[in-house]
């Protein structure tokens, strides 16, 4: 028996699930394993996130990547941003028990409706219709926007996690993974450090326009893969969030552009356009919500999210050998073109243009045989 499960035994155990039936539930790109509890009518989820090492330091930043992007690397965040959540009147999984310090967390089960599900089917659950589950999405968003900017959240042993802010620098080093990753695999040749330079300083000049009024809890992965739909329950509650450790402080455009340019499934532009406005006219109760401020709040996260996606998609195929990621890469460069017609990207547009021109930017990118 290898140390984790002995650490898992023992939580169980303790928790009085030691008798349940276990069974593995499909993971993610993360490390992070999951296992479907059954005891009796009962059923509760095992999340195994063990601690992650810091990885190399980036000699530019003295800091490694993930404490650039502000990753979790322990289950605390999850911990506290739940907490944060459920207290805000959303679905988040209440904790059942917990051995926090090693990674262990037994969950709510908050069962198996995923959107994507519903968006595959190209319809709703039950009487909800495809269009009543975004909405309701949305709403969960609006409540989560309306709570503001957080301040330090409880843990379990007394002391507090301070949600780290959306800063630039950590938008900026997931937009390098564009240059870094995707550009070569599509043109065959890496940026000069000019090219590099002038990218970035593009970036520099975008991110002070992406701030959307007050800061506010942005879950950062809130799309069809980690919502799971909750008829039984009321409002905004009737959205299950299951991701949202890395939760960060930063727009509320964010997690609308990620919900509506969803990396994972297909949203047309009448879609994502009939939900805008919907969120937008619900924001509009709070006087202090600037319509125009938010769209372009929108374009700028949407594209510098894209380019991320674009770049991890590409490195988890060439360094990972994950080369079905490959598949959702034609979606997601779909949702760069549309963000690129808003005016304020057309520096970007024009540099992406010189260096991998939009009939390059549409060809597929295919693994080898």
């Amino acid at each position: 028996m290898n140390n984790r499960e002995t650490l898992i035994k023992a939580l169980l155990k303790k928790a009085g699930w030691s008798q349940a039936v276990r069974s593995p539930l499909a993971g993610d790109a993360s490390t992070r394993r999951y296992e479907r509890l059954k005891l009796g009518t009962q059923e509760a989820v095992l999340m195994d996130a063990p601690n992650q090492p810091d990885g190399p330091l980036l000699p530019e930043y003295n800091k490694p990547y993930s404490a650039i992007a502000h990753l979790a690397e322990t289950t605390h965040p999850f911990v506290a941003v739940g907490a944060f959540l459920q207290a805000q009147g959303l679905s988040a999984p209440k904790l059942i028990a917990h051995d926090v310090d090693n990674g262990l967390l037994l969950l709510e089960n908050l069962g198996d409706r995923l959107y994507g599900t519903a968006i595959d089917r190209n319809e709703g659950f039950g009487t909800a219709t495809l269009e009543d589950i975004y909405r309701a999405a949305l709403d969960a968003l609006l409540v989560l926007h309306t709570a503001g900017t957080p301040g330090p959240l409880p843990l379990p042993d007394g002391s507090t996690y301070d949600v780290p802010a959306y800063d630039e620098e950590a938008m900026a080093i997931e937009t390098e993974l564009l240059p870094e990753w995707y550009i070569p695999a599509k043109s065959g040749a890496s940026l000069s450090p000019q090219d590099r330079v002038a990218y970035s300083a593009l970036w520099q000049d975008l991110f002070p326009k992406a701030a959307c009024g007050t800061p506010v809890m942005v879950i950062r992965d809130y799309h069809s893969p980690n919502l799971l739909w909750l008829p039984e329950r009321e409002g905004a509650a009737r959205v299950g969030m299951v991701d949202y450790q890395d939760a960060q402080c930063g727009s509320r455009a964010y997690d609308v552009m990620s919900l509506l340019q969803d990396a994972r499934k297909d949203v047309s532009p009448e879609r994502e356009n009939e939900m805008l406005a919907y969120y937008c006219a619900q924001a509009k109760a709070d006087p202090s919500f600037d319509e125009v401020e938010f769209r372009t709040s929108y374009a700028i996260l949407g594209a510098q999210r894209n380019a991320k996606i674009m770049g991890i998609f590409v490195r988890l195929w060439q360094r990972d050998g994950k080369p079905a990621y490959l598949a959702h890469l034609p979606r997601v460069s779909n949702y760069m073109e549309r963000n690129l017609k808003h005016p304020i990207l057309a520096p970007l547009k024009n540099w992406l243009d010189t260096h991998v021109p939009p009939d390059m930017r549409a060809v597929p990118l295919q693994a080898e045989e």
